[in-house]
Formats: C-alpha cells, sequence, structure tokens
C-alpha cells in the first residue's frame, strides 16, 4: 500500500472522528444553539424557528439565553412582540453561519459528497439585472442541481449579505469600496442615451449633448441624487450637464416602458436598453457619448469559507452570465 493511500485513510479517520465530536455538539451543545440562533434571525420569530427545530418556543429561547450567557454579551435585543440583533449579534452571526458550513461540508466529505451541492442557496441581485441575465439561466440551473434549493431576492442598494443570510450577491457599481465583502468582477456594463423614433420625430434629435438641455430627461435616482448626467466619449473626454425632466426613477423597467411612450429622452443600462434597441423601439442618440463604466461583481460575505454550493453557482455565472453580458457590450461598442 502507498504511502499516499496511508495517510489519506488516517486523514479521512480524523476527519470522521472530528465530524462525530461536531455532530455531538450539534445535537446537544453549543453548535445547536447557534443553530438556534440563526433559525431565530432568518425565520423572523422564536416561535417559526421553533417550528423548525421541532422545539417548543421555551426551549428555543432557553437556548439563546445559555448562548448569551456563555459569551457574556447579549446578542438580542428582545421585547414582548420583535426582536432586534445587537452589533455583537451580527459580527456573531456571521461566524455561526461559517461555523455551520464547515460542519456541513465536513460531513458531506466524509460521506463522499462534497461535490455535490445542496441545501439552500441565497442569491441577491439587482431586479432588471436579474430579470435579463439571471432569469433565463435560472430553470437550467435549478434543473442540474435538483438537490439546490436557490432563494433569490433582489435590492437596488448596497447589499447587506452579513443581516441578511445572504450567500452571494451580484452588484453593480461604478466603484467598489466596501472591504467587507470578497468581490470578483465578472464584467462590464455601461448605460447609453436613447429615446423612441416618434419622441426624435416630433422635437428633434439632439446634435451634441448641450442640446439634451431643451429636452424631457428621464433619469435614474443616483446615490447623491444630483440633477445630472455624467458622460464619457470614445476617445475618454468627460462631460457633466445638468438635466431637467417629468421623471426620476430607481429602477430601469420603469424609465424603459416611460421612454417607449414618448416621453423623453433616458440614459439607460445596456441589458435594459438593448433588446429596445436592437427592435428598433428605441433609437440610440448621441452614440459617441455614454456612462463611465459600470462593474459587474459577485460579492461574498467573507473569503475564510466558500461552501460547495457557493462554489457551483460562482462557476456557472462564470460560465453563463459573464458570455452574455460581455456580448450586449460589444453590440454597444
Amino acid at each position: 500500500m502507498s504511502l499516499w493511500l496511508i495517510q489519506t485513510g488516517a486523514t479521512m479517520r480524523n476527519l470522521e472522528k472530528d465530524i462525530y465530536v461536531m455532530r455531538k455538539n450539534l445535537d446537544g451543545g453549543l453548535l445547536h444553539a447557534m443553530n438556534a440562533f440563526l433559525k431565530v434571525i432568518d425565520s423572523g420569530s422564536f416561535t417559526a424557528a421553533a417550528e423548525q427545530m421541532e422545539l417548543t418556543t421555551a426551549q428555543v429561547s432557553r437556548l439563546i439565553s445559555e448562548l448569551e450567557g456563555r459569551l457574556g454579551t447579549k446578542l438580542l435585543q428582545r421585547s414582548t412582540r420583535q426582536h432586534a440583533l445587537t452589533e455583537i449579534g451580527e459580527s456573531y452571526a456571521e461566524q455561526c453561519r461559517q461555523v455551520l458550513a464547515m460542519v456541513e461540508e465536513a460531513e458531506a466529505q466524509a460521506m463522499g459528497m462534497a461535490t455535490k451541492p445542496q441545501g439552500r442557496l441565497r442569491v441577491l441581485s439587482m431586479a432588471s439585472f436579474g430579470h435579463h441575465y439571471l432569469a433565463p439561466m435560472m430553470a437550467e440551473f435549478c434543473q442540474t442541481y435538483p438537490d439546490l434549493t436557490v432563494e433569490y431576492r433582489t435590492s437596488q442598494n448596497v447589499p447587506d449579505l452579513l443581516g441578511k443570510g445572504i450567500d452571494v450577491s451580484l452588484y453593480l457599481t461604478e466603484s467598489l469600496a466596501d472591504s467587507r465583502f470578497v468581490a470578483r468582477r465578472i464584467g462590464t456594463i455601461f448605460s447609453v442615451l436613447c429615446a423612441s423614433p416618434a419622441y426624435l420625430e416630433k422635437h428633434g434629435e439632439p446634435q451634441s449633448l448641450d442640446d439634451l438641455q431643451q429636452h424631457a430627461c428621464l433619469r435614474l435616482v443616483n446615490p447623491s441624487i444630483t440633477p445630472q448626467w455624467h458622460l464619457t466619449s470614445e476617445n475618454s473626454c468627460s462631460y457633466q450637464i445638468d438635466i431637467n425632466g417629468p421623471l426620476i426613477a430607481d429602477t430601469p423597467e420603469l424609465l424603459l416602458d416611460v421612454v417607449q411612450q414618448d416621453m423623453g429622452i433616458a440614459l439607460l443600462p445596456t441589458f435594459s436598453s438593448i433588446d429596445a434597441i436592437r427592435t428598433g423601439r428605441l433609437r440610440r442618440i448621441l452614440p459617441a457619448w455614454r456612462s463611465p463604466d459600470i462593474g459587474v461583481y459577485t460579492l461574498l460575505p467573507s473569503r475564510d469559507f466558500v461552501d460547495v454550493k457557493t462554489r457551483t453557482w460562482l462557476e456557472w455565472v462564470e460560465q453563463h452570465v459573464s458570455p452574455k453580458i460581455q456580448q450586449d457590450t460589444d453590440y454597444f461598442l
């Protein structure tokens, strides 16, 4: 027998022993209390957590109290009808998720299932981006991995991965400054100026950026709520222009509908406008100008441990979504 096989066998026996200890703790000790703590957070109540764990509400409450006693600090601020995580509780919850995920992964490895994604995968995305890029491939992903349940959520805001228990987020931004997350850039998009043919026939097509000030401009909310568009040209010139118009919205979908109803000019992301421009429902104007590049990132709450289901999703996105982003971007270049 080779040395490698002997070492591998010893490693597996040690792993199985460690798993036995961890499982014993999970069934009646610290990990059991951690699990109860996360169930309360994710379900929103002690009652719901108790039902999921097949315990009484009093037993779940006692587990949380014992956990807080062990740590010497409050994890949850509780009242009669609601509870809220303390600052320490938020941080501890993140660590609990990692610990329990490692236990689950270790068990899977010992049983030869480490390469089989299973369980619940929580994914967060901007709604319009997800509708264009994720929705078309979601059915195939779920069919390919039938033991995996995808919990898909949408948000326009900076993702709260830790507080919401999100495994992975797809996030769009010109600049990623938050170092709390593990980020990987998977693509680049930008926004283009467009209007309906009927609007341009009635009001004329702008020939310069200054002409935009004479038009109804429909715009997306930006973080600073400024009444300006920031544009860049093919030769990297930058331009900032004040605009006016009848509508400000926080979703591209609404602006897309309104601009197709001949209401004005919009600066829309490539993924929102591409189908309407391809079919002639919208026309791109001032094509030498566009928004600065917007990075598309996958965000993870931690680099310490990435489980199989999350790795599987990341690989799928890079194989199926990244090429589509590049294809759409190339259409406008």
